[in-house]
């Protein structure tokens, strides 16, 4: 069964290119060219992935993909002409699984698709939710229980607290991060994992007193869980 693809994007040789090669790469393709009707058309489409342009008539790319994250984890590559680190770093923090800049390479496109696609079939865990100390996180319905109410949080951040927690105490580098969480080489900066980590502190933080997020500096990040306190 092929694979879905909606196109968000306003420029049209661009889309007929990804129509194109999409469609070689054995996706069904819908390409929309107004912002504003990209939610429509994302309930009608039921994609399996989301190409998604920043600057568009109707709506901004940002504002899509804040909407689209509150109703679905499907995979989301920006496509910005911006090639400036603080618009790369918006859309990984609004919830977008990864970004390419224009131009670009469309083999390198390409994998980062299959990259995408092949982190959300998943071949993670079978235990998809993890119990600590005021701390839920299910990523069975990627829903973050923090000190007994639900927080909103993106699924790649949930992706990342998970892998971290169900190792408790291992120190992972960015690198490694990087590859297990985003599934691939990744083409882009370690400022990735840094940018989702502090998104994560601002929620956890001060919660509880038998774990926490840690920076090991010079080398990356742990899930720091404490023994219980015997008295």
């Amino acid at each position: 069964m092929s694979k879905r693809a909606l196109v968000v994007e306003d420029d049209a040789n661009i889309a007929e290119l990804l129509r194109l090669y999409l469609g070689r790469d054995g996706f069904e393709v819908m390409i929309v060219s107004d912002g504003a009707k990209a939610g429509n058309s994302f309930d009608l489409f039921t994609p399996d992935l989301v190409l998604l342009d920043i600057m568009l008539p109707g709506k901004d790319g940002w504002q899509i993909c804040r909407e689209l994250r509150k109703k679905s984890a499907v995979p989301i590559i920006m496509l910005t002409a911006k090639g400036e680190t603080v618009d790369k770093v918006s859309g990984l923090e609004m919830g977008a699984d990864d970004y390419v800049t224009k131009p670009f390479e469309i083999k390198e496109l390409l994998a980062r698709i299959h990259a995408v696609m092949r982190r959300a079939d998943g071949d993670g865990p079978v235990e998809k939710k993890l119990s600590f100390d005021k701390l839920v996180i299910n990523l069975d319905s990627y829903e973050l229980i923090v000190d007994g109410k639900k927080v909103d949080t993106p699924p790649k951040e949930m992706e990342l607290l998970f892998h971290l927690a169900s190792s408790p105490n291992r120190v992972f580098t960015r690198n490694q991060l990087l590859d297990e969480v985003w599934g691939f080489d990744y083409f882009g900066d370690s400022r990735t994992v840094d940018v989702h980590i502090k998104r994560l502190r601002e929620k956890l933080e001060g919660v509880s007193d038998k774990w926490s997020l840690k920076t090991v500096w010079g080398v990356g990040y742990k899930f720091e869980l404490l023994a219980d306190d015997q008295g």
